[in-house]
């Protein structure tokens, strides 16, 4: 039997990045001008990408984010992923234990999405195949990247199973025609409402333990 390809959401999934990176974007956001409450900036920003956000903030708030406002958040978030970032826990040993093929699928940029990887010591068991929003026209929630990704990997949407923390990542998982698990065991899950909106997208399966993806995905090639 053909093993189904995983595709792993990076941010929230494999680095447990998704409370330095709102605090991060909040900071910058309110040195702009505008306060934006946390939940607020989950809801509005978690799994997409920095040119969908910046397109929120102006429609929604008419916020201009500058190209010196980006080049703060890349400043501020880099020093703080290698000051703080862990991998999520018990992803290395899921990894590890997985017999697929996998590769990583991210609104992220590739060089943002290579270095928490570095810092936490994935890189070995995620890479090297590394798909980022910016290598397509739209983000998530579009399927676009996840279509990419497939289509790189010479997988069948039919034959990929994505792991995401997201709302975007899931709705642009099941636009792919792709199956999608969820994970709602990050640090930012209950700060980011993450079961409410699990329930209301429907996934595949909703889990909060790493260390039980590999048996989940198991029962999951069986069916």
């Amino acid at each position: 039997m053909n093993l189904p390809l995983i595709i792993f959401d990076c941010d929230g999934v494999l680095v447990d990045s998704e409370p330095i990176s709102i605090a991060v974007l909040r900071e910058v956001i309110a040195g702009a001008g505008h306060e934006i409450d946390e939940a607020t900036a989950y809801r509005l920003f978690l799994g997409r990408s920095m040119t969908t956000i910046s397109e929120t903030l102006a429609e929604t708030f008419g916020l201009a984010i500058t190209d010196r406002h980006l080049q703060e958040i890349r400043r501020q978030l880099f020093a703080r992923f290698r000051a703080e970032l862990k991998p999520v826990v018990g992803i290395r040993e899921a990894l590890v234990a997985l017999p697929n093929r996998r590769c990583v699928a991210s609104s992220s940029k590739p060089e943002r999405i290579r270095l928490s990887l570095e810092i936490t010591g994935l890189l070995d068991l995620a890479g090297p195949n590394i798909y980022s929003a910016t290598m397509v026209r739209r983000g998530k929630p579009a399927p676009d990247l996840f279509l990419h990704a497939a289509r790189e990997m010479a997988a069948e949407p039919t034959d990929c199973i994505v792991v995401e923390d997201s709302p975007a990542g899931i709705e642009a998982a099941k636009a792919a025609g792709m199956r999608v698990i969820a994970f709602a065991g990050g640090s930012h899950a209950a700060a980011g409402g993450l079961r409410k909106a699990f329930r209301v997208l429907d996934p595949d399966l909703v889990f909060d333990d790493m260390r039980r993806l590999p048996a989940l995905l198991a029962e999951m090639f069986r069916r």
